[in-house]
């Protein structure tokens, strides 16, 4: 990775960073059994909806025998490993929602969580990696990548709303695969001052982007707004910047001390970083370093993929200096595609969390509708923040306003956005 970064003789590459050429970020055909020692985990993890809904969940894993780590060898035993001990985590912290919290996850699933953790330099805390990219299979296995022929490897309590909203989300991965092989191009391009390679590849990474979008409008074709926050959204929560936990999380037989952790968010796929990146997107100081934290949450080599972009000469620049009509338009097209993804999403937010928030306050003493009563059950204390941990609308849109400086002079006029 440093050579390529360093050494512009050495062509910048996908290789070294855990990227596939047919599917990005995501895992590549996940496990979906652990060795067989670690039955207890997956018998639990399997069951998580059930068990919640029993209000169970805890009494079970209370039970379960504290197992070594030394069975998990390969990369994909160990991502398998983190995403079912991360759901049998926040189900077990969420289990009563906010009126029951505990302080404390027990050892005999904080210590195993910890090791794997280490190992895979994540985080001991659901994370997008973990729910996303290495959380799903293809029932038939020749048939086409669509949610159709998808499933869970293990989900949260929702239904088809839960199965609709990972699957989703992995779909807008997978639509952004051609805009990541682009971008070696990109930065190989104007490393060499080739502008017609660096224009196509734009063209081609604003089309991906467009792609990502239309795969983003399926989550209400999928997805229930009332599930999602009355039910679901709770077990995406993490345990710093929450009301409901102020002091963190005790990791049993880890430290005695109380640590914090964001629950799992959309600023923890890479995407969009990626593309800040190439583009000369810059963030303020607030924000800026929240979405810098939020690469804490990424694989290491995904999150050393960004930085490495980050390290690379400015396209920007690159653009401004050369006389191309065609290399201005297609950074403008791919700036202007970037801001449209923001913009979108930001009315995904309102239909998914800020309108079912106000129907929750509206619903709080009276749940005689039954959808006011799945969404009157929601986390008050999370109303106006993310899953992450941030102010949610005041952030997003401060972001998508900041993609707007990007645009070059005079390349602005009829930039349109909602909300």
């Amino acid at each position: 990775m440093a050579s390529a970064e360093t050494d512009p003789k050495v062509p910048f590459s996908l290789k070294s960073y855990h990227i596939s050429e047919k599917l990005g970020f995501i895992l590549p055909e996940p496990l979906e059994e652990l060795p067989r020692y670690y039955r207890s985990w997956m018998d639990i993890a399997l069951r998580v909806p059930e068990l919640l809904h029993a209000h169970e969940l805890r009494t079970h894993i209370n039970k379960m025998p504290l197992l070594s780590c030394e069975f998990l060898q390969r990369h994909k035993e160990l991502r398998l490993a983190h995403l079912v001990l991360s759901m049998m985590t926040m189900g077990y912290v969420w289990q009563e929602g906010e009126d029951e919290r505990i302080e404390k996850l027990p050892c005999n699933l904080a210590v195993p969580y910890w090791e794997v953790s280490q190992r895979l330099g994540l985080p001991p805390v659901f994370t997008h990696a973990d729910g996303v990219l290495a959380n799903w299979r293809k029932k038939d296995p020749e048939g086409p990548f669509n949610i159709e022929n998808l499933e869970l490897l293990v989900s949260f309590p929702g239904g088809e709303s839960a199965r609709g909203f990972f699957l989703v989300t992995l779909l807008v991965e997978l639509a952004a695969v051609p805009a990541l092989r682009k971008i070696p191009t990109v930065i190989n391009g104007v490393r060499h001052g080739d502008t017609e390679a660096v224009a196509g590849a734009l063209e081609d990474i604003s089309q991906s982007i467009e792609d990502m979008t239309e795969r983003l409008k399926l989550m209400r074709a999928y997805v229930e707004p009332a599930v999602f926050y009355g039910i679901m959204r709770i077990y995406l929560s993490g345990w710093k910047d929450n009301p409901c936990m102020p002091k963190g999380l005790v990791y049993e037989g880890v430290q005695t001390e109380p640590m914090e952790y964001s629950g799992g968010s959309a600023a923890q796929s890479s995407l969009l970083h990626c593309f800040d990146e190439l583009l000369g997107v810059k963030h303020e100081a607030k924000n800026g370093s929240f979405l810098t934290r939020m690469r804490d949450y990424m694989p290491p080599a995904h999150k050393q993929f960004i930085q490495d972009i980050s390290m690379q000469p400015s396209l920007r620049s690159f653009v401004q200096q050369q006389a191309s009509d065609r290399l201005n338009q297609a950074f403008h097209l791919c700036a202007t595609k970037l801001l449209a993804f923001r913009s979108y999403h930001i009315n995904v937010v309102s239909q998914f969390i800020t309108v079912p928030a106000a129907r929750a306050r509206q619903h709080r003493h009276q749940s005689q509708e039954k959808e006011g009563g799945v969404i009157s059950n929601a986390p008050s204390a999370l109303e106006e923040r993310g899953t992450g941990g941030s102010s949610i609308m005041s952030f997003l849109k401060t972001v998508r306003d900041q993609t707007k400086d990007v645009f070059l002079a005079g390349t602005t006029n009829g930039i349109k956005h909602n909300s």
